[in-house]
């Protein structure tokens, strides 16, 4: 067929107005490669499917598009073939995300956790929290999703400080952390991957914390020195919820589940109902580029 395939994770139905010209299949590469593999123009893998994703690759021999449905391009960047476009999912997790974090804050803040258990043990445990309003939040990392986390968090009242890899108006750059750190009553993350921010969170980071805030991580667990943080936590300097973790699932025996002042939570950030409608629209509308031989949207260049 001189039609050009393409390979998504879910029925092609859902993408409504389907561009013409083109041929699709529906595959999971981790059950099953089909022989097609070797035609595959496009390809969607399926969400959160890891590093995995790049075991195929070296097979798609017609390849010209990596579509990834996650923000993320880390776990795969490093495999994608020379001349082959890769795309991330830019737009897809910003609402969702952004609503896991004002949780995350919430439920650490307010002590949803302790009441909890508190009623698993049939305990009335009534007492005064810190609120959400009135406090300074550290934003570090201000793309799609970091500005979607900030127009959630305002309307309680907060002061967003906004940190980025580079200054701009408005925002500081990433080498002001130390000055801006021992102000922050909530350090929320959501950063990339990368070799500037991995290991971003170590001993002297979280030292520099103020005394009782709260590290809100919805990035990439590696961001974070596990180790570090788990000592930070013992000590009762601060308090923190992760979405992420270094090793995923995390392991039975880490130190981490049982750390006092800790919520986890088993990276879920993108996973609601609102991703996929957004997840569609977005592929639906890199298939009508593509097609039409047009620039895609979210080609990953550089390090990010």
């Amino acid at each position: 067929m001189s039609d050009r395939l393409v390979w998504l994770p879910f029925d092609p139905a859902e993408l409504g107005d389907a561009p013409e010209g083109l041929r699709y299949e529906v595959v999971d590469p981790t059950r099953e490669v089909p022989d097609s593999v070797e035609d595959v123009r496009f390809y969607v893998p399926p969400y959160q499917m890891g590093p995995a994703i790049g075991d195929v690759l070296p097979r798609m021999r017609s390849l010209e598009v990596v579509q990834l449905l996650s923000a993320g391009v880390d776990n795969v960047r490093s495999r994608v073939p020379e001349g082959v476009a890769l795309c991330n999912g830019r737009g897809i997790h910003d609402t969702s995300t952004a609503e896991l974090t004002l949780a995350l804050i919430l439920a650490s803040l307010r002590g949803i956790p302790d009441f909890v258990r508190a009623q698993d043990r049939h305990e009335w445990t009534p007492g005064w929290r810190p609120a959400l309003a009135d406090r300074r939040v550290l934003l570090v990392g201000h793309g799609a999703i970091g500005e979607a986390i900030e127009a959630r968090l305002l309307p309680f009242e907060v002061e967003v400080v906004r940190v980025a890899r580079t200054a701009r108006e408005g925002v500081h750059g990433i080498d002001e952390l130390p000055r801006l750190l021992p102000d922050a009553d909530v350090v929320v993350l959501i950063v990339p991957l990368t070799a500037a921010t991995r290991g971003l969170v170590d001993a002297d980071f979280l030292a520099r914390m103020k005394e009782g805030a709260l590290l809100v991580n919805v990035a990439r667990g590696a961001v974070v020195v596990t180790d570090d943080l788990v000592a930070a936590l013992h000590s009762g300097r601060v308090r923190a919820a992760i979405d992420v973790a270094e090793t995923e699932p995390l392991p039975a025996d880490s130190p981490l589940w049982d750390a006092p002042g800790l919520l986890v939570s088993p990276h879920v950030g993108g996973a609601s109902s609102a991703m996929w409608p957004r997840a569609h629209r977005l592929v639906r509308d890199q298939l009508h580029r593509y097609a039409a031989g047009e620039p895609l949207h979210n080609v990953m260049t550089g390090e990010y």
